[in-house]
């Protein structure tokens, strides 16, 4: 199905993960104004009638930039884990008094692999984020970092939206990156061309840069697997620019005008 048949249909079930190069400025602190932006445009597709399920990066930037006095030679693990247990506190804090605004009460999810593989797990999670929409709560969800250890953690928080957007049967996936989407070369060539649609089936591997992100861990290559297989399970993946105005509004009421890459199912 494809995105100008989504658009048609209202009260829809919308995942939307934002990425950390959206939510943090290129001194890796938050940046409020983006994330404020954003929220009030999340705001905007809930009064259309749009339940929506954020993934939202930027606790581990977010705490960094917090924890600026502390000793940087901590090893990988611990560094992580105390960067997101600060960050993530102050993260949601935003997010709370953001959402408040317009009446809108928030829920944080911190999630594991685990509670998307182990049966009893995953009922609970998906038992848990039931309620939540059934009473108007938006989830915010991100991986729970402070308890994961290398073998637990999602390949990124492109992954976990994908899973999440799957259990929680979401009609559209939207993954806001610091680009347009995906190009048939490196975005700075001026060469460069935007793919706006996928197809079913189209194989991607000429035109997906390997680099990764600065502030996350995904990178394009991450994006394009986790669209395709979302896509194929029946729902619509589109990546867009988040740092782009009003990006999220635009791409239910103006598609065809907004630049983005939309992956087909």
């Amino acid at each position: 199905m494809s995105f100008h048949t989504h658009i048609l249909l209202l009260n829809m079930r919308i995942t939307i993960k934002i990425g950390s190069n959206v939510l943090t400025r290129q001194d890796g602190s938050l940046d409020v104004t983006r994330m404020s932006a954003l929220v009030d445009q999340i705001a905007d597709l809930r009064s259309m009638g749009h339940e929506i399920i954020l993934v939202s990066s930027g606790a581990v930037a977010s705490g960094r930039s917090e924890l600026k006095h502390i000793q940087h030679d901590l090893d990988s693990v611990d560094q992580r884990q105390l960067f997101s247990a600060v960050g993530q506190a102050k993260l949601i804090n935003r997010y709370f008094e953001m959402f408040r605004e317009y009446g809108i009460s928030v829920g944080q999810v911190l999630t594991t692999k685990e509670n998307f593989a182990d049966s009893e797990h995953r009922k609970n999670q998906e038992n848990c984020l039931r309620v939540m929409l059934e009473n108007g709560v938006l989830p915010i969800v991100n991986e729970n970092d402070t308890v994961s250890v290398t073998e637990l953690m999602f390949t990124d928080n492109d992954e976990l939206s994908g899973l999440m957007a799957r259990m929680t049967q979401s009609q559209m996936l939207i993954i806001l990156s610091n680009i347009d989407g995906i190009y048939t070369g490196k975005p700075t060539d001026p060469d460069s061309r935007l793919i706006s649609i996928v197809k079913p089936g189209k194989d991607l591997s000429d035109y997906i840069q390997p680099s990764k992100s600065s502030a996350g861990r995904g990178g394009m290559q991450s994006k394009s697997s986790v669209a395709t297989r979302t896509a194929a399970a029946g729902i619509s993946v589109v990546i867009a620019n988040g740092k782009r105005d009003n990006i999220l509004v635009k791409l239910m009421n103006d598609r065809d005008n907004t630049p983005c890459t939309e992956f087909l199912c």
